[in-house]
């Protein structure tokens, strides 16, 4: 009895490590992903809607623009902003999160809240 007990508990062990270890991954995923600079600045930009390039890169300071556009074309890449051309005179780009993209928003609103209890305040860029 004892022996099978032993047994079921080393399994169990096994399954918390297993579990650990997939979100462990998990989270080295996605930090490597939003870590990178900008990219959780601009998916929190975009929480307010569809946004033009230039709106944009006014609202996320200290961004310029080649890093702004190869930041969107990574986002878009990953599927989490969508691009649209909006026709007309001027024709203009607007960018706005996709359905995946607005999974994120309640994880950013928890990290921003955890960032304002947590993290002293030091000369960051406002998001506007």
């Amino acid at each position: 009895m004892d022996r099978q007990r032993e047994q079921r508990a080393g399994e169990e062990v096994r399954g918390i490590a297993a579990a650990t270890i997939a979100c462990d991954a998990a989270l080295v995923q996605v930090f490597s992903f939003l870590g990178k600079r900008w990219n959780g600045v601009i998916l929190g930009t975009l929480v307010n809607g569809a946004v033009g390039f230039s709106a944009l890169a006014r609202r996320v300071e200290g961004i310029s623009d080649s890093v702004l556009s190869d930041r969107l074309a990574e986002l878009q890449a990953c599927g989490l902003v969508i691009r649209s051309v909006v026709p007309g005179p001027p024709v203009a780009v607007e960018y706005a999160l996709s359905t995946s993209g607005a999974a994120l928003v309640p994880a950013l609103e928890e990290l921003r809240r955890w960032a304002a209890t947590h993290l002293p305040s030091n000369d960051v860029p406002i998001v506007r």
